[in-house]
């Protein structure tokens, strides 16, 4: 033991510095382990063996020519040298944040701390997904699964071809100077979580996923083993526009039987998040247990609620709910017990964030948060959160118990209501109805939401969007497969479904008003108290919807939208066009995908709107 009345004095600036951090004793054998997994992972399919891996700082690398590395080597060194030569590959393992703060500092140019304390970067060219890019293999093992075919996000490539971009994708990774793993786990539920390893090249893609994943405790860490799913991000990395499937310089190749996700030519961070909820949607709902895109909560009296929604409807909004604890906002599982949050994070829209609006979300903006693509004061590094300068999809990535009043661990009982969210642009659709099981289904399939003028290039006219079980771009299976776990789990459940329009009213954009969050807030607390299931209905015409008479701290008139339009005749139009988008929509769904009767199928597809 060192005395600490008389410390060891430094020699040089290098001796001083290494006192500054103290280092905790190893486990030799979990990290030998360690180190045999993480050379494993970076095998190329070329070599036997895979590259030998360093863990830590440049400095405790192999120096060729050094007695103790040489003698420590022994023979056994031939065999687990890289391609590159006498270079070994140094592995920075599930660091800390603030280790991943002082790398990105050190090594990324265009990362900076902002004033509030978090991680502000720069994704490169894309600052979002590239759905057109996304390839899913195609092979014997799992194909007979997966939803092919028209309105399908799955863009097919051969196993030859996963391959050659796997191979270069590793073959940058062992290349790069220093390279950061993070392990972590998707799911809350122990019975049901599966194991993710993250391979890339930057550190602030290690931050984000180490605030998106469930963060392992040491003996989780330790006892880890092999992933079950394994990620290589080479975003950095194009690629080969000459390889077959390729249609551009960017691919993001999921391998269901590899158990492997290849990422070139995109540092959006997204992407990865992304690709574990695509894996968590092939084998969840293989095993029955349901997987959503959505968000959830849950009340004192256990009670829970899942919003479901697309970007731009409220569902972050309406989840982070102060009188309720937030399981999640964005991906959950529904099983025997209940459900679970996938994540172990959140990823906010950051866009017009205010701290009156939305102060949950604000508030988590501290040390330890990653910050992608906002603009910020060069002196004061306040964010500017209103400038889309970068892009409109600037975002904010937290560990979720920075949410004051998250459920730690995130999971909960069985839904006792369920909430579609919408953004009517239209203006005809009412600000809340209720739903019947087939209705439930028909709107979930359908996944509706609506862009306005300014929010997409060449958007000049409120448009309609539809995205089977609001995230199409990530379902593996056909959406009847997701509808129908769905409809049984409700209905043996008891679960109440709504449909609420947090878009227009008075008329379409440009003519009528927004309905207040305020009011939407008003329609969920009446939901939760359960004065909606006391109510007394009206339907609408074309659609069907039942529409309650009166809700508390919602004017009667805004209830029913043909009330609150001038011109009558053109809500008439309106409505009756909306009606024939969802129609045209739906067809391609109309013969149930395998996974429900024709009876079932004729029923769900009578639920939606009327000629």
């Amino acid at each position: 033991m060192v005395n600490e009345a008389h410390p060891p004095r430094a020699q040089d600036l290098d001796e001083l510095r290494s006192l500054q951090k103290s280092n905790r004793e190893k486990d030799e054998t979990v990290h030998a382990a360690h180190l045999e997994s993480l050379s494993e992972t970076l095998r190329s399919n070329a070599r036997q063996t895979g590259p030998r891996v360093v863990k830590g700082e440049p400095k405790h690398a192999y120096i060729p020519g050094s007695p103790r590395s040489l003698a420590a080597s022994g023979s056994a060194f031939a065999k687990h040298v890289s391609d590159t030569g006498l270079k070994p590959v140094v592995v920075y393992h599930n660091l800390t944040p603030a280790e991943l703060y002082e790398k990105a500092l050190a090594h990324e140019p265009s990362t900076h701390i902002v004033a509030s304390g978090a991680l502000a970067t720069l994704s490169g060219a894309k600052t979002g997904r590239s759905p057109k890019d996304k390839r899913v293999v195609r092979e014997s093992e799992t194909s007979a699964h997966v939803w092919w075919g028209e309105g399908s996000p799955n863009y097919e490539m051969d196993e030859h071809t996963f391959v050659l971009n796997r191979e270069r994708a590793v073959d940058y990774l062992n290349m790069l100077d220093r390279l950061y793993v993070f392990d972590g786990f998707a799911g809350w539920d122990p019975a049901a979580r599966r194991k993710i390893r993250v391979v890339c090249g930057r550190p602030y893609h290690a931050l984000f996923m180490h605030n998106m994943l469930i963060r392992p405790t040491e003996e989780e860490l330790a006892n880890f083993g092999k992933p079950d799913f394994t990620i290589y991000n080479a975003g950095g990395f194009p690629a080969n526009r000459h390889t077959s499937y390729m249609t551009s310089s960017t691919s993001v190749d999921i391998n269901f039987k590899a158990r492997e996700m290849v990422i070139l030519g995109t540092n959006y961070a997204g992407c990865m998040k992304k690709g574990v909820f695509t894996l968590m949607n092939y084998w969840m709902p293989r095993d029955g247990i349901l997987s959503l895109h959505s968000g959830c909560n849950v009340g004192k009296a256990g009670d829970v609620t899942l919003f479901f929604g697309l970007s731009g409807t409220g569902k972050t909004t309406l989840s982070a709910d102060p009188a309720r604890e937030l399981i999640g906002d964005d991906e959950h599982c529904w099983g025997e017990d209940g459900v679970f949050n996938i994540e172990g994070g959140c990823y906010a829209k950051a866009i017009g964030l205010k701290k009156e609006n939305e102060p949950d979300i604000y508030n988590a903006i501290r040390f330890g948060t990653v910050l992608e693509n906002v603009i910020f004061d060069e002196e004061t590094r306040e964010v500017d959160f209103d400038s889309a300068k970068i892009t409109e999809n600037t975002r904010a990535s937290y560990p979720i118990e920075y949410i004051a009043n998250a459920r730690i661990p995130c999971v909960g009982g069985h839904p006792s209501n369920i909430i579609m969210l919408c953004c009517d642009a239209f203006g005809v659709l009412p600000p809340v109805s209720r739903l019947t099981k087939e209705q439930a289904m028909y709107y979930f399939i359908s996944g509706y939401t609506a862009k306005v003028a300014g929010t997409e290039q060449g958007v000049t006219e409120p448009e309609a969007t539809f995205s089977a079980c609001f995230g199409s771009a990530f379902l593996v299976w056909h959406p009847t497969k997701y509808a129908s776990m769905l409809a049984e789990k409700m209905e043996r459940h008891d679960t109440k479904v709504w449909l609420i329009n947090t878009g227009w009213t008075a008329g379409s954009y440009g003519v009528g008003y927004r309905f207040k969050l305020r009011h939407t807030r008003a329609i969920v607390d009446a939901i939760h108290s359960g004065e909606l299931g006391r109510a007394e209905y009206e339907p609408i015409p074309v659609f069907g919807l039942q529409v309650p008479k009166a809700v508390s701290g919602v004017p009667s008139e805004l209830l029913m939208p043909s009330r609150s339009w001038a011109d009558q005749d053109g809500y008439d139009a309106t409505l009756r066009n909306l009606g024939e988008l969802f129609r045209a929509n739906f067809e391609k769904y109309a013969d149930g995908g395998g996974f429900v009767t024709p009876e079932v199928a004729a029923e769900i597809v009578k639920s939606g709107p009327k000629a």
